[in-house]
């Protein structure tokens, strides 16, 4: 996975007033985690990190705060609205080091016709060398037939990454079209007696 390079300001003020400050100024607050060392706090400018995380487990080169350091998102808090990024958490890492992160599952194709495709994960837990993240695992469905399943162990991953999901994890799974019909069919019919019991009831009346 390529380095992302943002050049950090330092963090000198803090508190709700202060950060409202830095985010108008369009500069985030963040904290990185170091390892063995202080916690380093500073701001990053918005828009260059918002397309860095764009990309799962983004690999970001921390400059103009001392000494360079590479780091992985650790928690990333947004506006509950407008979806803009207000604060975010990184963690140190080093070249060589392993680490375990979320990686997306990324389905293709079409299963067998009259089936209906159930994916119960959309990431799976594995550990690799920090600068040589995958950015995600593919699964190639197309022409599956209803029964087959997909496991955790059953996807095949990069070289040098190891799975940490629990290998009988089921992440997918074809099912028959008819079945999920009738499961809807049963639940509408019930949704409609009990729209009916009232109606029954004042009738009576």
């Amino acid at each position: 996975m390529p380095e992302v390079r943002i050049d950090a300001e330092p963090r000198t003020e803090f508190g709700k007033g202060a950060s409202r400050r830095t985010r108008r100024a369009g500069r985030v607050p963040a904290v990185m985690y170091g390892q063995g060392a202080e916690n380093r706090h500073f701001t990053l400018p918005e828009h260059e990190l918002m397309i860095a995380l764009k990309t799962p487990n983004a690999l970001i080169r921390i400059e103009g705060v001392g000494k360079s350091a590479l780091a992985l998102p650790k928690a990333v808090q947004r506006h509950p609205i407008k979806g803009a990024i207000e604060h975010v958490d990184l963690i140190e890492v080093r070249r060589g080091e392993k680490v375990t992160v979320e990686i997306p599952v990324r389905v293709h194709g079409t299963v067998f016709s009259g089936g209906l495709l159930d994916q119960q994960l959309v990431q799976i837990s594995v550990e690799a060398e920090a600068t040589h993240l995958p950015d995600g695992v593919d699964v190639d469905v197309e022409g599956m037939e209803i029964g087959t399943a997909v496991h955790a162990k059953d996807i095949a991953l990069p070289s040098g990454t190891t799975l940490v999901t629990d290998p009988d994890a089921l992440v997918l799974h074809v099912t028959a079209q008819q079945a999920a019909d009738l499961g809807e069919t049963e639940a509408e019919a019930e949704a409609t007696a009990d729209e009916a019991e009232p109606a029954e009831a004042a009738e009576a009346e």
